[in-house]
């Protein structure tokens, strides 16, 4: 959906206020629209594009906002919108490479209420949440937790307990999930298909809160989180049919540089077989911090391939936030 264009969803999908105990309205003022212009020649700009739209949840008084990372991502320029009409320019402080993450400060009063957070420990499958976006009750979802479970991504990305919630909010980066208690329990990252029962069904994925503690005053005093950035290869690789395949390659990045190919079977990491993408990521990982030879096996046209990786800091690849 377009956000410049009115939508809504049916009434019988929307959260009413005689139905919910918290107070519904403030927490939808605490939802705003943000807007993210990256230049052109950002390192992100050819996958996430150079103009981003999404959301973004109010955490604290002074107009701190948490989103999720990939909008603000090397941005160059960021406008925060309220349900009000206020529109204030932000500064993306820190994106979280681990957990998913964005942090945005406001430049100027945005006069909205901030969500209290929650844990999303407590949640389990079937509990009722909200899902919230900018534009008030009407980008507002009645949804259920259909799964809690680890969540590894081809971007070289692994959460354990991620959320995953239906029926699917169409606006999904950065909304805000909300326990019945209306308090954050999830950021908004993905749309998926999950499966319920015997069958598929469309939904989101969203960041646990509870990551964000251990690393928020880390994030805000110097933009990153206490704990070591992962060696990472810049080598997109997927699960399809029980195999790990080379899906693309960061351009420039370590495996594009060691002579890794798309469509390269991943076997394992040295001699050691993987069979998953979560399992190769943990492998990845476990040997050290990034600059550490990753020695991968592959398979190319029915041959066994042994290339050594060195892997890099993802960060020193991006554009860096600065302050206007």
């Amino acid at each position: 959906m377009d956000e410049t264009k009115p939508w809504a969803f049916d009434e019988s999908l929307q959260p009413h206020e005689q139905d919910v105990g918290f107070d519904l309205a403030r927490a939808l003022d605490a939802m705003v629209l943000l807007r993210a212009e990256i230049p052109e020649d950002a390192f992100t700009g050819g996958i996430l594009g150079t103009e981003r739209v999404g959301y973004g949840a109010v955490i604290r008084e002074d107009g701190l906002v948490l989103t999720i990372g990939y909008l603000i991502t090397e941005a160059e320029t960021i406008w925060l919108t309220t349900n009000a009409g206020t529109v204030v320019a932000g500064h993306a402080l820190a994106y979280d490479q681990a957990t998913g993450f964005g942090l945005v400060q406001s430049l100027g009063d945005l006069r909205a209420p901030a969500l209290e957070r929650g844990s999303s420990a407590a949640l389990a499958a079937g509990d009722d949440v909200f899902v919230l976006g900018h534009g008030g009750r009407a980008h507002a979802l009645k949804a259920r937790v259909i799964a809690k479970r680890e969540f590894a991504g081809y971007w070289e990305y692994l959460i354990e307990d991620a959320l995953f919630t239906a029926p699917a909010h169409p606006q999904w980066g950065g909304a805000a999930l909300l326990d019945a208690g209306g308090r954050l329990v999830g950021i908004g990252s993905l749309l998926l298909q999950e499966a319920v029962g015997d069958e598929a069904e469309q939904g989101n994925m969203f960041v646990p809160i509870d990551l964000l503690e251990p690393i928020l005053e880390g994030l805000l005093a110097h933009g990153s989180s206490a704990n070591a950035p992962h060696p990472w290869l810049g080598m997109y690789t997927q699960e399809a049919e029980g195999r790990l395949i080379v899906g693309g390659l960061a351009p420039g990045g370590p495996a594009e540089r060691a002579g890794v190919q798309p469509g390269d079977l991943v076997l394992g990491v040295a001699s050691v077989r993987t069979g998953s993408l979560a399992d190769f990521l943990r492998k990845v990982w476990r040997l050290g911090d990034p600059g550490v030879e990753v020695p991968l096996m592959l398979a190319r046209q029915g041959d066994v391939l042994r290339l050594s990786v060195r892997s890099a800091d993802r960060n020193d690849f991006l554009k860096k936030p600065r302050l206007h």
